[in-house]
């Protein structure tokens, strides 16, 4: 009992104490200012070298991180300990922690800074500000107390003084996003060293430029390692990792580091690890299974193979698995019911293969909300648990090889489904149509079928993208169904069955792309779209004028169909055209005078195969962006418009095919990009000169002047110019076609004797063709040094001479016809290295001698040298007599060209010397063996017979 009263008196004289120690304390805060007075000017000073940008705060409200100007309300008559952003030690004062992370700083850092008067710090953190180029400088150094100093993405820039280094009391450094800041060398494996109390590095973005330190390793302390896109380079230690603590290893976005998957030993605590876009390679260790803890895995596009291991089944706290972008083959292992806590899955872009595995039990994955599975090789049918997500947002399966049924979802939460590139079969599902959030519909290039009806989608209010193309799909459209889709922007239905009038005119406002190519629709109501960018309606059956298309189109094509009548002045009005293409219609009478001045903004015109006449627009805007004019196939006259020479982007120019009466355009040789130059079968007519320009066309590579009326020698100033034509490296050089990203140029040329339509252009593809005309002498040699030319047509002309020597040098010529023409000679042996040669003419010339054997020149029939009366070996029937056989200079030249040296020829001639050496005193030992005698004297007698019948003829020649 009195044990009791004591313990109460006890506790209520306790209680008075804290009373009376709080009073005095609050008392004191209240009526004492603790901050020096040097540190409070210091602080304010420090205030006024910056100005408050509020601009900065847009990245804090767009990812919800509070941000104000925290030293707006920093006062001179207030103590600075109670300031914002300010902690001070509540013994002696001293400033110990400052923290002016978002606060909207601007402006430099200068070296005499009164930032780097507070020896005491023990927290600086300056995050999230602007200062403009500030260098992480050696002010930084003096702070010896400091554990924690945070400097990320406020733009600092240069080098990082070694002075941090020497900051060993660091437990947490971060200087991450601040693109341009650099450690001097060795200055990052200095840090390494020093810094023996990290717990925290954090320096993505920041050039390091160095290989991974081992020391980093051996840091026991170490909770959180951020080294992504430093430039790390080398081979990542192969060692087992022996840190207990750390939870965060980030090292994505170093494309020159390599080495296998890290070995981490069965105790660690890693929960993030990330190896995004580096050159780890190498099969996954079946022991990554010990990294037990782990909740984000993100492997992607790396070098890793082999198959992905069982061991995954360990991960059962992950919720985020990326391994897309390698090359993991085989099968998925059926680890899913081990990952119920799974957030995201993403397996694509693989060469994964067979059926997608479900787990036993399909409950329970409440939390699966991304499952991209695309770009792989998968089979069979879409796994039935994913229609029962309950939380599934996004799934993608495309570019499988996945059929049957598209099933019908469950949940609505859906916002993107992609099936495209499949096998799938059917009708598209009810159940899709109920899915309120979904914003994106991706189901092209499977075998879908049957009726759409365009009310059905009444209830995807949110849908913005809509792509069913290269499918078997009709449409139903209902005049109800044009207030539907209000957010839709794209819309893809091409290479589908859609016929009759379209009138589903969704989207008034928002829709920017639609493409309804490769259908059967024969007209439309309206094209009430105000904000469309790109309408491709190419390839159906569209009848009568042309429609015009809303004045903020920038790409609109509408070639192949059945359009005809004349072209508006009023097109001329598309202000924002950059590409129109009419191409393959019946359009008549003669073009507009003000598609010259279309605007400055027209790249691609295109009229080929019409019905025009008259003449081209003369006048052409200075300063247009013009890159192809395609004209071929009307029936245009005139001149060719001399104000194409302020086209200094032009790279197409196609007159081909109309009734052009003009002299060669040796003015055009002046514009830089010019590489298709199409003139055939037109009436240009006279010699084709010379230029004034020293070096013209030197971006040509295919020219096209067949069947006209040019004469006079073949233009060798302008063959030795075809710079685009010579010594082509494909190699390295990247393969592309003429045009942008959507709209690719086209052509049609003659070339290994058919006429070819090339869809698309490819940047390697050279040709000339100057076939057809009235050119005349000899061939020149110079023709030899287009060593990258795929095709030449030189036939139907009045050349004569001999076929150059040169031509052995057009090593990647694919066709070769000098056809109809007065060449004499021989055909060089030379030819026979064209490895590449598929077509040769040399018909109805005056050409003699024996054929060449070997390489290409065996698969050539008689085709290719009929009408030369001289020429005489396979495949012709006309057998060669000795004097028409290869001469033996040229025979031994070959032989050389073909593999054969002197060696092999000494090593012949001392076989014959013993062989003959050793018959000889055979003959002497036995005495004249008959049969041996028998065969001389047979030979001798052919060869005396021989000689005298050739000796006959050559006196007969003679006479």
């Amino acid at each position: 009992m009195k044990m009791s009263k004591h313990l109460l008196l006890c506790f209520l004289f306790f209680l008075s104490f804290s009373q009376l120690l709080l009073s005095s304390c609050f008392s004191f805060s209240n009526s004492t200012k603790i901050c020096p007075h040097a540190q409070s000017l210091a602080l304010l000073q420090l205030k006024n070298s910056f100005s408050i940008e509020k601009s900065h705060s847009f990245y804090f409200e767009v990812y919800h991180v509070p941000s104000y100007p925290k030293t707006e309300h920093w006062k001179e008559d207030s103590d600075c300990c109670s300031w914002d952003g300010v902690t001070c030690d509540l013994v002696t004062g001293h400033v110990i922690e400052l923290d002016l992370s978002c606060s909207w700083l601007s402006g430099i850092i200068h070296s005499n800074s009164t930032l780097f008067l507070f020896p005491h710090l023990q927290s600086l953190n300056l995050a999230f500000n602007d200062f403009n180029g500030s260098s992480v400088s050696a002010g930084f150094g003096p702070f010896s107390s400091l554990t924690h100093l945070n400097l990320s993405d406020s733009g600092f820039s240069g080098l990082i003084s070694s002075e941090i280094s020497h900051l060993t009391n660091l437990v947490s450094l971060d200087l991450s996003w601040n693109r341009g800041t650099e450690f001097a060398r060795d200055g990052f494996d200095s840090l390494a060293q020093n810094l023996t109390k990290l717990q925290k590095l954090h320096l993505p973005d920041i050039s390091i430029s160095s290989v991974f330190p081992n020391s980093l390793l051996n840091r026991s302390s170490l909770i959180s390692l951020h080294l992504s896109d430093c430039g790390l380079y080398g081979r990542f230690p192969d060692n087992d990792i022996h840190l207990p603590k750390l939870e965060l290893l980030y090292l994505w976005g170093n494309i020159n580091l390599s080495g296998n998957f890290p070995q981490f030993s069965e105790n660690n605590s890693l929960i993030h690890l990330n190896l995004f876009y580096t050159n780890f390679s190498g099969q996954l260790p079946a022991s990554m299974g010990n990294l037990k803890s782990l909740q984000t895995l993100d492997l992607s596009n790396c070098q890793f193979l082999g198959s992905i291991p069982a061991s995954l089944r360990n991960f059962t706290q992950i919720t985020s698995l990326s391994l897309d972008g390698n090359h993991f083959r085989g099968k998925i292992p059926n680890v899913f019911d081990n990952l119920r806590n799974l957030i995201s899955l993403d397996f694509s872009h693989n060469h994964l293969e067979g059926a997608i595995p479900s787990p036993e039990n399909e409950n329970g994955f409440s939390s699966l909300s991304f499952v991209r599975l695309g770009y792989n090789l998968f089979n069979g049918t879409i796994p039935s648990w994913f229609y029962t997500l309950p939380s599934l947002v996004e799934l993608d399966l495309s570019h499988n090889k996945l059929t049957g049924h598209i099933g019908e979802f469950q949940f609505d939460s859906l916002e993107k489904i992609d099936l495209s590139m499949n096998e799938l079969d059917g009708s598209i599902p009810t159940a899709i149509f109920e899915l309120v959030n979904l914003s994106s519909l991706n189901l092209f290039s499977n075998n879908l079928s049957g009726v759409m009806e365009t009310s059905k989608f009444a209830k995807l209010l949110n849908l913005t993208s809509l792509d069913l193309s290269n499918n078997m799909l009709s449409l139903t459209m209902s005049v109800h169904s044009n207030s539907m889709l209000p957010n839709i922007e794209s819309i893809d239905l091409s290479n589908n069955k859609i016929s009759g009038i379209f009138s589903w005119n969704v989207g008034k406002d928002t829709l920017f792309y639609m493409n309804l190519s490769y259908n059967s629709i024969s007209g439309f109501e309206m094209f009430p779209w105000s904000s469309m960018n790109a309408l491709d309606l190419h390839s159906n059956l569209l009848q009568g004028p042309l429609p015009s298309p809303p004045t903020s189109t920038i790409f609109f094509s509408a070639s192949h169909n059945k359009l005809s009548g004349e072209i508006s002045p009023l097109i001329c009005k598309e202000s924002s055209m950059e590409i129109l293409d009419l191409s393959y219609n019946n359009f008549g009478g003669m073009l507009p005078r003000c598609l010259g001045n279309f605007g400055n903004y027209l790249s691609v015109l295109n009229l080929r195969r019409n019905q025009f006449h008259g003449t081209i627009p003369q006048n052409f805007l200075k300063g247009n962006s013009i890159r192809t004019l395609d004209f071929n196939g009307n029936q245009l006259e005139g001149l060719v418009p001399r104000s194409l020479i302020i086209c200094r982007e032009l790279e197409v120019l196609d007159l081909g095919n109309n009734k052009m009466n003009d002299t060669f355009p040796h003015w055009l040789g002046a514009l830089p990009k010019l590489q298709v130059l199409i003139l055939r079968s037109n009436h240009f007519h006279g010699h084709i000169g010379f230029s004034k320009n020293k070096s013209p066309f030197m971006s040509l590579r295919i020219i096209d002047l067949a069947h006209n009326d040019f004469e006079g020698d073949l233009p060798e100033m302008y063959l030795r110019s075809l710079k685009a034509t010579m010594n082509i490296d494909e190699g390295n050089m990247t393969r592309r076609y003429m045009g942008e990203s959507y709209y690719q140029d086209s052509t049609v040329v003659t070339i290994k004797g058919l006429e070819m339509e090339f869809v698309k252009i490819l940047n390697t593809f050279t040709t000339v063709d100057l076939s057809n005309n009235k050119f005349q002498g000899e061939i020149p040699e110079c023709i030899g040094n287009l060593n990258s030319l795929r095709g030449l047509n030189l036939s139907h002309n009045y050349l004569t001479g001999h076929i150059p020597l040169s031509f052995k040098n057009l090593k990647m010529l694919e066709s070769l016809d000098l056809s109809s023409n007065k060449l004499s000679g021989r055909i060089p042996q030379e030819l026979t290295s064209l490895t590449f040669l598929e077509v040769l003419n040399l018909s109805q010339n005056h050409l003699t001698g024996f054929i060449p054997q070997g390489n290409q020149f065996q698969t050539f029939g008689n085709d290719s040298y009929y009408e030369n009366p001289g020429l005489c070996g396979f495949p012709l029937s006309k057998r060669c007599t000795s004097d028409e056989v290869i001469e033996p200079s040229q025979e031994i030249e070959a032989g050389f060209e073909s593999g054969f040296d002197w060696k092999i020829i000494l090593m012949g001639y001392g076989c014959g010397l013993v062989i003959g050496f050793s018959l000889g005193c055979l003959i002497f030992l036995s005495g004249k063996p008959e049969w041996l005698v028998w065969i001389i004297d047979k030979n001798i007698h052919k060869k005396i017979g021989r000689n005298k019948r050739n000796t006959h003829k050559r006196g007969a020649r003679r006479s």
